[in-house]
């Protein structure tokens, strides 16, 4: 019984919900609400999504220019220790 007590003080009120639908229509400059007024939950979230496979795709490809731009370059033990450590940050 404590299961489920727990389980339904962790749901989400429609409210929250709602929030941070909206929340995330913020991050999209396309799905404004000034512009488009109300968008569907579904539209967000996959906005949403396809807006996080793009970031990924652009973390891809700069990750692969970086590593040949690194490969290209004569770099000592010292100096790629330095380039990861910026990396990292």
């Amino acid at each position: 019984m404590s299961s489920q007590r727990s389980t339904s003080s962790n749901k989400i009120t429609d409210d929250e919900l709602n929030a941070l639908i909206l929340r995330l229509q913020t991050l999209l400059p396309q799905l404004d609400q000034s512009r488009h007024g109300r968008v569907s939950a579904a539209k967000v979230l996959n906005e949403i999504c396809s807006y996080i496979r793009r970031l990924q795709n652009e973390v891809d490809g700069l990750s692969g220019r970086l590593s040949q731009c690194l490969d290209s370059m004569d770099l000592t033990g010292f100096d790629a220790e330095i380039v990861r450590d910026l990396l990292q940050q």
